[in-house]
C-alpha cells in the first residue's frame, strides 16, 4: 500500500506523543513492505529551540516530504496540514492518515477531490488544552467535526474518547491504544554529574510543561510532604513559556526541586531508569505515552484518576483525585514512607505494560483498517 501520514511535526525527533506514534507506525509498516510518506513540518524543534533540525528525505525507509510551514503558535499546524493535504491530493497515496484533531480540518479537500481513503487518529480532545486561545480552540473543534463527518474510519486511543464521539456525533470509532517498546534500563551517570541524582533518589515528572499536565499541583503537594526525595521536573515548554516561567518562580527558593529542561537520549533513559516514583498529575490526556514508558522501565507510577490514566494503571499503580492537591500530597507521603509498597509496584509494572501495549499489535490492527477500506474500492 501507498500510505501518507500527516499531522506530526517531524519523525526522528522526540517532540511529543503524536510524533512517537507516527514514527512507530511508519517504520514498522515500511519493514512490512508498504510505502509510507510522512509529510513533516518545517521549522524549529517544538520543545528545544536550540536543537538543529537536519533536512531529511528518508528516515529508516520512510519517505520524508517537508511542507511549507508558518512556524508560529496557532499557525504551524494549520499551514503545514494545508500544504501537506494539497501535496497528498496530487500524489499516488491510496491511504491518507491524519493524526490529531487540528489537521483533520483539511479532510474535506481530500474527500471532495479524490477517492483516497481517509483515516483519522484522535490522540486526544485537543481543543480542551488550555494553551490555545479562542480562534485556535474553535479551529481544532472544527477539525474534530470534519473527522467525525468525513473520515472513512476514526481511531481513538481511549474508551473515554470513543464514548465522546458516540455521544457527541453518533459516530462509531475504533479503539486502538498506543504501544510501548522494552527499554534499556541504565545506571545513573549523566544525571549524577549534572543534578547529583542517584538511584531511587527522586520523584519524577517527565512530559511537556503545559498547564493540563497538573505540574503546579505536584509542586504544591510536594512542598507539603516530609521526604528526603527530590522532585525532578523534566521536559520542555510547548507554546507555554509563560506557564514554565511561573513554575520556575514558584520553586525559586527550593533546592530539592530540579527543572532539567527538554531531555532525550541517554539522559532520558537514566531519568526513567532510576526514579523512585513516576508521577503524572494530569487533568487531561489522550493516551499518555510517558506513562507507558515509565511503566516499561519498571517504575512505580502515581497518576490522577482520569480514565486515560487509571485504565492504563489498573491495579498496577497508585491514583489520586484529579486536581486535588491534598489527595496527591497524601499519596506522595505514603509512597515516600512505604518503600516496600513501591518495590511491589516496581516488580510488576514492566511485564504487565509490555504485554498489554504492543506496537506490532497496533500496526497489525491499523493495517487491517487500511486493507478493509481498500477492499471496498475493488
Amino acid at each position: 500500500m501507498k500510505i501518507a501520514m500527516l499531522g506530526q511535526k517531524r519523525i526522528g525527533f522526540r517532540e511529543g506523543g503524536v510524533e512517537v506514534v507516527v514514527e512507530e507506525l511508519a517504520t514498522r509498516m515500511v519493514k512490512l513492505g508498504h510505502e509510507v510518506n510522512c509529510y513533516n513540518r518545517k521549522g524549529k524543534h517544538a520543545l528545544d529551540k536550540n536543537q538543529k533540525i537536519e533536512k531529511q528525505e528518508d528516515y529508516n525507509g520512510v519517505k520524508i516530504k517537508e511542507v511549507f510551514t508558518i512556524d508560529k503558535k496557532g499557525l504551524a499546524a494549520m499551514t503545514s496540514s494545508f500544504f501537506a493535504t494539497i501535496k497528498i491530493l496530487f500524489s499516488k497515496n491510496e491511504i491518507v492518515h491524519y493524526h490529531a484533531e487540528g489537521p483533520c480540518a483539511m479532510i474535506p479537500i481530500i474527500k471532495l477531490f479524490s477517492k483516497k481513503k481517509i483515516i483519522a487518529t484522535i490522540h486526544g480532545l485537543d481543543w480542551q488544552r488550555s494553551k490555545w486561545g479562542g480562534f485556535a480552540t474553535k479551529y481544532i473543534k472544527f477539525g474534530e467535526k470534519m473527522a467525525a463527518k468525513y473520515a472513512d474510519e476514526i481511531i481513538v486511543l481511549s474508551e473515554n474518547v470513543k464514548k465522546y464521539f458516540k455521544d457527541t456525533y453518533n459516530r462509531d470509532t475504533i479503539f486502538i491504544p498506543n504501544g510501548v517498546n522494552k527499554p534499556n534500563i541504565v545506571k545513573a551517570d549523566i544525571i549524577t554529574k549534572k543534578y547529583n541524582l542517584k538511584k531511587d533518589d527522586y520523584f519524577l515528572f517527565l512530559g511537556r510543561i503545559v498547564p493540563e499536565k497538573g505540574i503546579h499541583y505536584l509542586i504544591d503537594a510536594y512542598n507539603k510532604i516530609h521526604t528526603n526525595k527530590k522532585l525532578v521536573i523534566a521536559g520542555g515548554a510547548s507554546d507555554t513559556d509563560e506557564y514554565y516561567l511561573q513554575l520556575k518562580e514558584k520553586v525559586k527558593d527550593s533546592k530539592n526541586i530540579i527543572f532539567t529542561g527538554f531531555v532525550q537520549g541517554k539522559e532520558l533513559e537514566e531519568l526513567y531508569s532510576n526514579a523512585y516514583v513516576y508521577i503524572l498529575p494530569s487533568d487531561l490526556e489522550g493516551m499518555p505515552l510517558s506513562l507507558l514508558e515509565a511503566m516499561s522501565y519498571g517504575n512505580c507510577c502515581l497518576t490522577s484518576d482520569i480514565p486515560e490514566c487509571s485504565s492504563v494503571l489498573e491495579d498496577k499503580g497508585v491514583i489520586f483525585r484529579k486536581s486535588d492537591v491534598d489527595s496527591l500530597q497524601k499519596q506522595l507521603q505514603k509512597l515516600s514512607d512505604k518503600v516496600e509498597e513501591v518495590k511491589k509496584y516496581k516488580k510488576n509494572s514492566q511485564s504487565y505494560i509490555l504485554k498489554k501495549y504492543n506496537w506490532d499489535d497496533v500496526v497489525e490492527r491499523t493495517l487491517k483498517i487500511y486493507n478493509d477500506l481498500l477492499k471496498e474500492c475493488d
